[in-house]
């Protein structure tokens, strides 16, 4: 669907957005994305509250931790709760954006209801499959005490929902640096990454519980060479154990047929350019989850973990909708290997599952790009956000 252009979408638009880190990268890398998606190709004034700046940093190295305030992407970031304390009824902005149930200080609400007109106040929520988000998106919930109203607004993959981020030419500049084996060879090399020799490439991003050991004995009995890699500071005790040492970024350790690399860790922009690199993407929570499937390339999703098992429905829900248009038989494969890669009761073992799964990898290939371009069919999270916004101003 078509977005906006900037005759129509106010340019003067203020925005807060405030991010509670709970998993580190996964929330803050969201909010990031959004707020410089809203500010860079949205044209909105945009100012990202985070209270970990530090964890921002990791993906943002432009961002000074220390300063309580400063600008980097055409974004101001600011570091909360101490400098809200601050804060005039003349700097509460036209929109209020909750990340992920983040809860406002009393304070800055009561501020809220001072403004001559109340902001637009959204939660925005985790991304889900399940069907009830569809009913729950753009619902509204009055303050119990307050003149104000909340919108919970959901991400998600279908009409009804509020849609990915995506930013306007991703699509297109994935595509042209799939196209470009030279382009993706210097950027391989701009990571210290030598690809010659190797059959796949594969990225890994996951949790710690992961069975990371496990997935990378499998590759390295594989049939074909098969080169991993690994951003520093993910799975750092499995790899440590499968390798009989601590890994040296940038070294490349080769067990079997398998190559196993630790890359540093990457801002947004170079990772995105990873996924595009690699020809399997495992990738976890909310964010990389994402981009994966921008990508355009098979992937393997470790949702992440909640007590009682509770994020199996969710991880249920999304292969429902991403399984479709694959025949049973090899739909079936796919989710055996995604149900033994997040440990769930009773699967295979990642080693059992794995050949199979590599086995149906060309089909997954075509089945990647035929997910992708229905996801563009709607409209992307920046949009579908922006547009709500202005119907209810």
């Amino acid at each position: 669907m078509g977005n906006p252009t900037s005759g129509k979408w106010r340019a003067d638009m203020r925005i807060d957005i405030f991010c509670e880190v709970v998993d580190n990268f996964g929330d803050a890398g969201v909010c990031w994305r959004l707020a410089r998606h809203l500010a860079n190709e949205r044209g909105c004034d945009i100012r990202l509250w985070i209270d970990k700046p530090d964890v921002l940093q990791r993906i943002c190295r432009n961002l000074n931790p220390d300063l309580p305030v400063q600008h980097v992407c055409q974004v101001t970031v600011c570091r909360w709760p101490e400098n809200l304390e601050s804060q005039t009824i003349g700097q509460i902005p036209d929109v209020v954006i909750e990340g992920f149930g983040t809860r406002l200080p009393e304070a800055y609400c009561e501020m809220m209801t001072k403004r001559a007109v109340a902001p637009v106040w959204v939660n925005l929520e985790y991304l889900s499959a399940e069907p009830w988000v569809e009913g729950m998106h753009k619902m509204p919930s009055p303050h119990p005490r307050l003149p104000l109203t909340k919108y919970f607004f959901f991400p998600g993959f279908t009409a009804q929902t509020g849609g990915l981020i995506r930013e306007d030419r991703l699509i297109e500049t994935a595509n042209a640096f799939k196209e470009d084996k030279a382009k993706r060879n210097d950027f391989l090399s701009s990571l210290g990454v030598d690809a010659s020799g190797f059959t796949r490439i594969v990225s890994l991003f996951c949790y710690p519980i992961a069975p990371v050991e496990t997935l990378l004995k499998a590759f390295s009995i594989l049939d074909i060479p098969v080169l991993c890699l690994v951003p520093e500071g993910v799975a750092v005790d499995q790899v440590t154990r499968f390798l009989g040492a601590i890994p040296v970024v940038g070294k490349l350790y080769r067990k079997g047929n398998l190559g196993l690399q630790v890359i540093p860790m990457m801002e947004q922009a170079q990772y995105d350019l990873l996924l595009f690199s690699c020809d399997l993407n495992f990738v976890r929570g909310e964010d990389s989850f994402v981009r994966a499937q921008w990508a355009g390339k098979p992937f393997a999703w470790q949702i992440y973990p909640q007590q009682e098992d509770a994020h199996f429905e969710k991880l249920d829900a999304f292969m429902h909708l991403y399984a479709q248009g694959l025949v049973p038989e090899d739909a079936t494969t796919l989710r055996t290997f995604v149900d033994a890669w997040n440990g769930r009761k009773g699967a295979k073992s990642v080693s059992e599952a794995l050949l199979s799964f590599m086995a149906l990898w060309q089909k997954l290939a075509q089945h990647s790009l035929f997910w992708r371009q229905k996801l563009t069919q709607q409209d992307d999270l920046g949009t579908a956000l922006v547009r709500f916004i202005e119907s209810l101003r």
